[in-house]
């Protein structure tokens, strides 16, 4: 089961309820649990920058995204970033 774990998308700007909802309706189970965790936990304090950032990285799909999240596959230069270096250190802290 899925789904946000906030007491809700109030307070949040149409932009940031977005990502939280696509966050946690990936597609990939795994990749929910680990998005929407992190979006819970973080979209209503990252910066604009910090929100394109992740925008971009929810672009990618989970087969091409799970494996670098989990460390089965290096993350290209081209989309380490900040968010990208938080969404890794909340992996870490998981357990499934």
């Amino acid at each position: 089961m899925t789904g946000t774990q906030r007491s809700g998308s109030e307070g949040l700007d149409p932009r940031r309820r977005k990502l939280l909802f696509r966050s946690w309706h990936r597609g990939m189970l795994e990749m929910d649990l680990i998005l929407g965790f992190f979006a819970d936990a973080e979209i209503g304090a990252l910066t604009g920058d910090e929100i394109d950032q992740y925008e971009r990285l929810l672009e990618i799909p989970d087969t091409e995204f799970f494996p670098m999240v989990t460390g089965d596959r290096p993350v290209p230069p081209d989309i380490d970033c900040a968010v990208l270096r938080k969404i890794l250190a909340s992996r870490r802290t998981m357990t499934f």
